[in-house]
């Protein structure tokens, strides 16, 4: 495993980390079929780091194995799990564990958002933006918090969201698992502190994938707007007034992943153009 300094750490002239510093590490990276847990998967691959990537769609992993394995020199292995399933987990991290051996990155990305007015909320919205968002975090941080404590070494990276921090109108269920993400974060930071972990939450804004997309033709539908008008709605809420690229986030997390951040733990970073300050 890399506990050196990221000797090997470069950047290229838009900003991306380029070399091997993750090289002899294994993460595990969960919904990394599409958008931004695609791209976190994609970053690692170049850095170095062997990879065990865990969604629920079959095809779609198998894909994303294959395009970062004919793209990269490093190991990548699939295993299809429900994060929802307190036991289906336990399951898949075992079984990670046995072929593919210690775990020393881990980043929760899988998530899930969907909307609707407080007073028509039901109980199915509420318990599953829960079980996603927060529950599956748990789940996974779990599984592999005491293999890092062995090693007296590990990173734990939680996708969250500008929703974690603040809150937004009609995504009430959401943000309040979103705000749980970050207390989870927080908490355990303080517990590894001194013991080699880092645990830190990154909290992407409107960042342009499948999901926003589906987001955009939903606020379409209900309002009659156009898709452009849409997204400069959305747009707007950054200062910048831009969508998030998903390859930004996913440099954020590969940061957080060095080695030489290890001063960096209990952060909640938004990556948003100045959105949330």
């Amino acid at each position: 495993m890399n506990k050196l300094p990221d000797n090997s750490l470069q950047k290229t002239p838009e900003g991306k980390i380029t070399g091997s510093p993750l090289r002899g590490q294994h993460a595990v990276v969960t919904g990394a079929t599409r958008g931004i847990g695609a791209s976190i998967a994609e970053t690692f691959g170049r850095l170095g780091a062997d990879l065990t990537l865990i969604g629920r769609d079959r095809d779609g992993l198998i894909k994303r194995a294959d395009d970062i394995s004919n793209a990269t020199s490093v190991s990548v292995h699939i295993e299809p799990a429900d994060i929802t399933d307190m036991n289906d987990v336990g399951r898949a991290f075992t079984t990670i564990l046995a072929a593919n051996g210690p775990i020393s990155i881990l980043v929760n990305n899988a998530g899930l958002g969907k909307s609707a007015p407080f007073h028509r909320m039901g109980q199915d919205l509420w318990n599953n933006m829960i079980s996603v968002n927060l529950n599956g975090t748990f789940y996974c941080t779990r599984e592999v918090i005491g293999g890092m404590l062995e090693a007296g070494y590990g990173r734990i990276i939680n996708l969250a969201s500008t929703a974690g921090l603040v809150g937004y109108e009609y995504v009430s269920a959401y943000c309040a698992a979103k705000h749980g993400v970050i207390g989870l974060t927080r908490s355990l930071a303080l517990e590894t502190a001194t013991r080699g972990i880092t645990v830190n939450a990154v909290c992407p804004g409107y960042t342009e994938t499948d999901l926003l997309h589906e987001t955009i033709d939903n606020i379409v539908t209900k309002t009659g707007r156009s898709i452009e008008e849409t997204r400069m709605e959305l747009a707007a809420s950054n200062p910048q007034k831009r969508l998030v690229q998903p390859w930004e986030v996913a440099e954020t997390v590969a940061w957080l992943a060095l080695p030489s951040s290890a001063s960096i733990t209990g952060q909640a970073i938004s990556v948003a153009g100045g959105e949330v300050m």
